[in-house]
Parts: structure tokens; sequence; C-alpha cells
């Protein structure tokens, strides 16, 4: 088993009076590490994948999670996203079961369900769980043996299965795309139209690293622009992708509602447009480059609650930095090239204006930036 970045500040808050909730993708590894806190616990277990536990967990009273609970002092709600009202009877839980450790795994945003904020303010202690982390593949493979396995990692991606298991890489992530990137969305958002859904899906493939523009994708994927929206944002919630706003303060001409969208991982990205082949044989280096980069330091800056605010910037004359990062009052500019010979161009417009530091990203310091 990897070991995972959030399991030192996870453990510090088993018995501290709140639920513990671990959201993030499918097949990330949420249940694998619940489980490894609860090896030789005593606890009630739920599955919401299960129709019989969604039935039993659906707006229960008191007396009715007492029975289910069977004096248990742990429980673990697995898939809790697909379970009716699941708020509600985690505050029922939380609040009149004191002693018990409610445990929550989820596979999308419950935001996404609009039923979990509210009755649980101030009764969970909430974590986004990603595919490895570089840092947590070098930690676990060696830093050396990492490295030989780059270009693998910007092909297959960086899910615990598909490391796992190498030269089934291809098929694991065919299963992934196909059996569980879209359940939640179909299931429970109302989306009648998953022709619809995977034509944007690979059309938002085909465009990592550029500015995304709603109004060609309307026309390329053949629905109006509001349910690009929609869709878009529901793609986000589900862990699918996420999207990198533009940065604008003083400079005119800046472009002031862009935004960019990445795949939280590389091999589902590659997948879903059927490019497999080896890095060196591709046109989308570039591309898949810079996803597998800013997908790292989203994952290094949500585990170690460095606060940074992450943004691309241009202008309408087409002067560019690929990653700007905003922490507190301290700006920087980023420029990514997989090939470490290549030179960046960094916007003087943009560094003199904003008094910010400029530096380039390569195969050669990229742990520098991965690692934070």
């Amino acid at each position: 088993m990897i070991e995972r970045t959030l399991s030192d500040r996870i453990h510090g808050k088993i018995g501290r009076g709140k639920a513990i909730m671990i959201i993030g993708p499918r097949q990330v590894g949420k249940t694998t590490l619940i489980l490894k806190y609860l090896e030789g616990v005593d606890y009630a277990f739920f599955n919401g994948d299960d129709p019989v536990v969604r039935e039993q967990l659906d707006t229960p009273n008191t007396e009715q999670i007492r029975v289910l609970l069977r004096n248990k002092k742990t429980v673990f709600i697995d898939e809790a996203q697909r379970i009716n009202n699941i708020g509600l009877t985690m505050k029922i839980i939380v609040d009149q079961f004191p002693e018990v450790q409610l445990w929550i795994s989820g596979s999308s945003s419950f935001s996404l369900f609009n039923e979990l904020n509210e009755p649980l303010t101030g009764r969970k202690w909430e974590y986004e769980m990603f595919p490895i982390s570089w840092e947590e593949f070098e930690n676990n493979k060696g830093h050396l043996v990492a490295e030989s396995q780059l270009e693998d990692r910007l092909r297959f991606g960086m899910y615990p299965d598909v490391i796992n298991n190498p030269g089934e890489e291809i098929e694991i992530l065919q299963t992934l795309a196909n059996s569980y990137l879209y359940k939640d969305i179909l299931a429970y958002t109302g989306i009648k139209k998953p022709d619809v859904l995977d034509k944007l899906v690979r059309a938002l493939a085909l465009q990592v690293g550029s500015e995304v523009n709603y109004n060609e994708l309307s026309q390329l994927v053949g629905v109006d622009k509001n349910t690009i929206e929609k869709y878009i944002s529901v793609l986000e919630q589900a862990y699918v992708i996420f999207r990198l706003p533009s940065y604008s303060r003083n400079v005119r001409n800046e472009i002031k509602k862009g935004r960019k969208i990445y795949f939280y991982d590389n091999g589902i990205r590659n997948i879903i447009i059927g490019a497999m082949n080896e890095v060196n044989l591709r046109t989308d280096t570039g591309a898949l480059w810079e996803n597998f980069l800013i997908s790292e330091r989203m994952k290094q800056n949500k585990y170690k609650l460095t606060l940074a605010k992450p943004f691309f910037w241009r202008t309408t004359q087409q002067q560019e930095i690929d990653y700007v990062e905003e922490n507190g009052t301290d700006l920087k500019a980023f420029e990514f090239k997989w090939n470490p010979k290549r030179k960046a161009q960094f916007s003087k417009t943009f560094t003199e204006q904003y008094n910010a530091e400029g530096k380039m990203v390569s195969r050669n310091n990229f742990r520098e930036f991965v690692i934070v």
C-alpha cells in the first residue's frame, strides 16, 4: 500500500466528536485509507452502492439508527453520496450518538446533491483525496525509480490500481473510464444525454492547456451554452476535471473571464481520446506535461493547506503565462517546458507590473514544483 499524505492530518482527528469525511474520485484509495484506520476495530459498515443500504439510511429516525448501529462505537458509510438525505442521517448520528466515530467516503462532491453541507455545519472534518501524488509515489518507489517512470506517469496517470499493475494500465483505465467516470453524474444529476457528456469530455481532453470557449464547445458538441456550463460544473464536482481561472488585476487588455480546464489524471484524459502511445511519439507532449504539473501542484496545495490560489494569465495581444500562483502578497509565474533545453519567455508586462518571480519548470527541476 502506498502511504498517503492525508494520513497524518486525519490521524489527529479521530475521537474528537466529528464525522471524518473523505471525498474524491472513485478508485483513488479512499476506502482503503479508512479501512487502514479500522483494522482491529469492531465497526458497522454501510455501502451506499447497495440499494438495501440506501433504503435503510434514507431519512431514518433516531431509534431506527440506534438499531442499525447495533451498539458499535465506529461507523463507516462508504459511497455515501448515493444515499438520499444522507446529510440529515449523518447529523443524527453525530448529535445523538456522540460516543460514535463516524467515517464517510464519497466519490463526488456532496454539493453535487445539495444535501450535505447545511446539516453538517461544524460537525465534520472534510478531506479531499486524489490519485496518487508524485510525492507519495516517490516516497514509495524511491527517487531514482520514480523518475525513471516519469514518462509512464504522463501516459498512464497516477491511479493506485494503474501504478500497482504495470502492463495492465490500458485495461484498467478503460474500466475506470467506462464504469466509474460518469456513474454518479448520470445517476443523480438528471443529465439524460450521456452521448453529449461523452462528446464534451472528449472535446475538453483535446483542449487541455488551451483556453476553453463555451460558445465554441456549444457548436462542437451540439447543445446550447448554458448546457455546456452546467455539464462542466457537474464534471468538476464529480472530480473528472477542474478549472483554472485567468488572473487579472491591473494590466490593460488582460483576459478577465477566461478559463482553462485540466483533468485530475493524465491517464483518464489519454484513455478518453484513445491516445496511449509513448511520449516521444506524441504531438501533445506539452499538453500532457502541463496537465501533469498543474494537477500535481493542485494535490500538494490541497494536502498541505498552502492557501495558494492558482491561475493562468493572458492578454488580448497573446502574451501568456502558463501558471500563476498567488499566496498572500506573493505572486509567482511558471512556464512549463518538457524539453529542458528550450527557453521560457516571461512577459515583462506581467513580471514588472506585478513584481513577480518567473521560473521555468522542465524535466530537470520539476520536483521543486510538484513537492511543496
